[in-house]
């Protein structure tokens, strides 16, 4: 097992150090770091210029603490245009010269506990490498698959997690301009069970509707289906909903049509339907956590039994 981790281990570092990890990986903790310690020797005030830093050429100045230009290296990446250039550099210079005013500001009203603020940069590096180490042991060991029933029984065991906080509906809504073609035959085709009818209302909605939702078993929130329309502004939207299960209206421009199968009245328990992508994204953040757990477990199990770490009173 110890052999297995050792191999794991080396297997992340060879991955996310030599290769770079990619913005998710060390390769952002490593800028990162760097960020804080310069941040670091900033409230240390090492900026003074100093006779070793002769034949250096500075470039900005705040007090007595300078910005040589060799510090400017790699704020550019190659190939950068020379104006985009000048910008990120200026930025660069502008903001050094902010932070150390305020910096040299601070000094001289606070008292700055240097050893807390390394113990700080410590804390935060070491966080920062855990929490990389333990994504990338989640991501090798997470199981995706949510199954139904185990769907089904969180959403009984929490249901009253999931109650709705806006009305919600299972409808068709088409939104046309008055001057299309055969606007007739559109409350016709919407209540057809035909496959040939759906078929032809989803091609005419392509190509002369403004807006239109056609799923008519997916629950939808009814102020998103119909948004951009008259129908936002009705003032009693329940009432609405219990009394007109199909509806039509117009305003100079376009046409409107609405049919409502079923619909959920907010502050009620939500179909398991409608929350199940929620739930989903619910079981496997709790697997996330149950696995950086249980690799901290496991490696500090391994330090116990093999004598890695000790307690001096």
């Amino acid at each position: 097992m110890r052999k297995a981790k050792n191999s794991y281990r080396n297997n992340f570092r060879q991955n996310n150090l030599l290769a770079g990890g990619g913005m998710n990986g060390l390769g952002t903790v490593f800028v990162f770091l760097c960020l804080l310690l310069s941040g670091c020797d900033l409230i240390k005030m090492k900026g003074t210029h100093a006779e070793g830093d002769a034949g250096r050429i500075p470039v900005a100045r705040a007090n007595d603490f300078y910005l040589y230009k060799d510090e400017l290296a790699g704020i550019t990446a190659p190939g950068t245009p020379p104006d985009d250039s000048a910008k990120l550099v200026e930025a660069y210079i502008n903001t050094w010269i902010r932070k150390q005013l305020l910096i040299q500001e601070a000094s001289t009203k606070i008292d700055i506990n240097e050893a807390q603020v390394e113990r700080k940069i410590l804390d935060y590096k070491y966080s920062i490498i855990a929490y990389e180490y333990q994504t990338y042991y989640v991501k090798q060991h997470l199981d995706t698959i949510v199954a139904p029933d185990e769907i089904a029984a969180y959403y009984k065991a929490n249901i009253d997690n999931f109650i709705l906080k806006q009305n919600i509906v299972q409808g068709v809504f088409i939104k046309v301009p008055k001057n299309a073609p055969r606007t007739a035959k559109i409350k016709e085709l919407i209540y057809s069970q035909k496959d040939k009818d759906k078929r032809e209302l989803k091609s005419y909605c392509l190509s002369f509707s403004s807006a239109y939702h056609i799923s008519d078993s997916t629950w939808v929130v009814f102020d998103d289906l119909v948004k951009n329309s008259p129908l936002a502004e009705i003032p009693n939207k329940i009432q609405f909903l219990k009394s007109n299960p199909y509806y039509e209206m117009s305003d100079e421009t376009f046409l409107y049509f609405l049919k409502v199968g079923q619909y959920r009245i907010s502050d009620n328990v939500s179909p398991l339907e409608f929350v199940k992508d929620d739930i989903q994204n619910i079981i496997l953040n709790k697997r996330k956590v149950e696995l950086a757990k249980q690799l901290e477990d496991e490696v500090f199990k391994e330090g116990q039994d093999h004598n890695e770490f000790e307690i001096f009173n």
